[in-house]
């Protein structure tokens, strides 16, 4: 109880703060230290878990580029179609969504760095928007 008190004594104002408050509080403080140490945990196996999956799709993703390649237009359909990005679109994006090939998404590691997205275009005409 010494430490406890001397916490309260280090704060400015709390000398009249009921006791089983603060130890109240500080027990509620270390539980929540261990649901977040649990928490961590947890999304450890789950990128884990991720990463080992995202290997698995790999080919699977290749194999649906292969056949959206042939779409004419594919990826500006797809966009064009989604209710959200649609909004976002420029008329200059929808001309250069029209030559996209393709769009890959490239995890960087763990769930906290995100992700990468490059379009690809190819094309024998010069483009100028």
């Amino acid at each position: 109880m010494d430490r406890k008190k001397a916490k309260i004594d280090e704060v400015e104002g709390l000398e009249d703060v009921d006791p089983q408050l603060v130890l109240s509080m500080e027990r509620l403080q270390e539980a929540q230290d261990e649901l977040d140490k649990a928490n961590e945990e947890a999304n450890d196996k789950v990128l884990e878990i991720e990463q080992t999956y995202m290997e698995k799709r790999r080919p699977i993703y290749q194999k649906r580029n292969e056949v959206i390649q042939k779409i004419p237009e594919f990826w500006l359909t797809a966009f064009l179609s989604h209710p959200h990005l649609s909004d976002l679109l420029t008329e200059d994006d929808q001309k250069a969504f029209k030559y996209l090939q393709s769009v890959n998404v490239e995890d960087l590691g763990d769930i906290k760095s995100g992700y990468k997205i490059t379009f690809v275009s190819f094309t024998s005409k010069k483009l100028i928007f």
